[in-house]
């Protein structure tokens, strides 16, 4: 049956290519060097300096386990959220805390060394143990995983076959193993999907360049890739195709060519990819890579593609979910949410809004962003969701700048975890795992092997030049029998906002408090509300809830009762955890330094 199904995926392409051949947009800066090499890859969308391939594994990875388990004897289950009205969430609800698996360096089954989809499965209970209310698992709702197909490189941004796992990581069996794993406890799996751009080994470059090569116009591979007779147009890269005066456009790398989205039959053969993991595989969505460079400079018509390629995987399935990179100013994102939720890059990083606000800043400004924000993509179009995150696989982690002993991590985790719409949390961000490019200049460093501290194998990626003695904070196995533990206080907000499903699915209303750093929202859903407030300096804060006001002047009493408030919830950084005296006396709030606190 699958051999069946890939014929008919080949058939109906070819058909597509050969009605549409000759259909080809023309985009593209002098090439430096010849693209034709016998190297491997040795770039991401990034600047990923993966120069070495990542050996083959000689094992079946599927008939061993290397892994490792995590003492659960002193574990410290958190036992007081109020989860008595939890209501799981629908397929159709996509405001979830997914987590951010960079395959390679999460967990190793088979000994090779290299993280892989068993090794996944095989630590599926400690991100989500199937029991929503046990407080031992990290509670997750959703799962991203990087990319995972055939590809030369240890990150595979850079794809030779979409319809094959690529064998460091597992097999096809394997994922669907894990799709219907995470089905079953309501985890929503996404794939990281590039479809901006190939790797240079993919069958649909090769036969690309032999089209040029020969000057077979009628080759329905002679327009899928965009290419130019100049080597040059408006800020383009392009590299020459060997043997020809021809040039094709990688605005990345030469390792990754540019499909040519003016060939209908290019639209028709990614529309099929994600289809496949659809309907065939059990996927629930996609991650896209690059989504800004779908045509080069020009947002407009990228923003357009997005709209007419989101409303035929909405076909598909109507619950997908979605999240773009676009990775620029929010006046950019602005011409993706008419298609698809897009990761807010405001907030991320060492300057972002989370970590400036985390660090002692102005949670006023911090919340009108986002209330801000969110009016402005709703805009677009309604359904429009903030997607928060701190750090991500290109990015130096948070634990470099927002540090544990500071109580930052705890506060920043507890800003953006707290946060409406979905959060992504990149592996290891949990245990403040470090890691940044440092002076080699390489990505490897931020995509270290998770540290587990119970045997797990796998090792760090090929490159990496981090010294281990700089992880500071502990392993999952040293951090999880601890009640004060960076993980513990991530597995707490989790609860939180599934004991309060208003925080992440409801309407946003920003405090404005004068007079004080502190601040706070309050979230509306089906006639209920709750108020969260954020107290990130290192004083004592009082806030009297009957003198507070919205940023729109209207005071809180018209949707929120002050009067009958009571604290449900509260979390405490490094600087509260020996007062954690959240108190509620009539209508005046007391937040120690460096708290947070639920009110309803």
């Amino acid at each position: 049956m699958k051999n069946f199904s890939r014929f008919r995926r080949f058939f109906c392409i070819i058909c597509v290519l050969a009605m549409t051949a000759g259909l080809f947009g023309c985009k593209k800066d002098t090439p430096d060097t010849d693209p034709d090499i016998t190297t491997a890859p040795t770039s991401d969308p990034s600047g990923t300096d993966a120069n070495a391939a990542t050996p083959t594994p000689d094992a079946d990875p599927g008939t061993s386990s290397q892994t490792g388990t995590v003492d659960a004897s002193g574990e410290y289950p958190v036992k007081d959220v109020d989860l008595s009205d939890y209501a799981a969430l629908t397929s159709g609800d996509n405001s979830r805390v997914f987590y951010h698996i960079f395959v390679g360096s999460f967990s190793d089954s088979d000994g090779d060394g290299i993280g892989d989809l068993r090794g996944i499965i095989n630590r599926i209970d400690y991100l989500n143990d199937g029991d929503p209310k046990s407080g031992k698992s990290l509670g997750v709702e959703g799962i991203w995983l990087s990319p995972i197909f055939m590809s030369p490189s240890y990150h595979k941004y850079d794809t030779t076959d979409y319809y094959k796992i690529d064998d460091d990581f597992g097999t096809m069996d394997d994922l669907k193993e894990l799709a219907d794993l995470c089905e079953a406890r309501g985890i929503k799996l996404i794939l990281d999907l590039v479809i901006n751009h190939t790797g240079r080994y993919n069958d649909w470059f090769v036969d690309f360049k032999n089209a040029h090569a020969t000057g077979d116009t009628t080759s329905p591979y002679y327009d899928f890739y965009t290419w130019n007779a100049t080597g040059s147009e408006g800020g383009r890269s392009f590299q020459r195709i060997q043997g020809t005066d021809h040039f094709y456009e990688c605005n990345f790398s030469g390792d990754m060519p540019e499909l040519n989205y003016d060939n209908q039959a290019v639209y028709d053969a990614m529309l099929e990819v994600a289809r496949y993991y659809l309907e065939d595989i059990g996927i629930d969505g996609f991650r896209f890579d690059a989504a800004k460079y779908i045509y080069f400079g020009e947002n407009k018509r990228s923003g357009e593609f997005w709209v007419r390629y989101m409303n035929d995987l909405r076909a598909i399935n109507p619950d997908i979910y979605t999240v773009a990179e676009v990775w620029d100013a929010d006046s950019v994102v602005l011409n993706y949410e008419p298609a698809l939720d897009c990761f807010n890059f405001s907030m991320a990083q060492a300057e972002g809004m989370i970590a400036s606000a985390a660090k002692k800043g102005d949670v006023n400004t911090y919340t009108s962003y986002v209330e801000y924000y969110i009016n402005s993509i709703r805009e677009k179009r309604s359904a429009a969701s903030l997607v928060s995150f701190i750090a991500n696989h290109d990015m130096d982690r948070a634990a470099g700048y927002l540090t544990n002993i500071t109580g930052y991590a705890k506060m920043g985790a507890s800003l953006y975890l707290l946060n409406p719409g979905s959060s992504f949390i990149y592996y290891g961000e949990e245990i403040g795992m470090k890691g940044s490019r440092g002076s080699a200049n390489t990505d490897s460093n931020r995509r270290l092997a998770m540290l587990w501290g119970d045997g797990d194998t796998v090792k760090d990626p090929v490159g990496t030049t981090f010294e281990q003695d700089k992880q500071s904070n502990g392993t999952v196995a040293e951090q999880i029998g601890k009640e004060d533990s960076l993980l513990n206080h991530y597995k707490k907000l989790i609860l939180i906002r599934k004991a309060n499903p208003e925080i992440a699915s409801g309407e946003y209303h920003a405090l404005k408090i004068t007079d004080s750093k502190a601040g706070g929202f309050v979230s509306t859903l089906n006639g209920s509300a709750v108020a969260v407030f954020h107290n990130t300096t290192g004083s004592t804060v009082t806030i009297d809830l009957s003198t507070l006001c919205f940023t729109d002047g209207s005071s809180i009493t018209s949707l929120f009762n002050a009067a009958s408030a009571k604290v449900t919830d509260a979390v405490y950084s490094e600087m509260a955890i020996d007062h954690k005296n959240v108190t509620l006396e009539g209508t005046v709030l007391t937040l120690p330094a460096q708290s947070s606190a639920i009110l309803r």
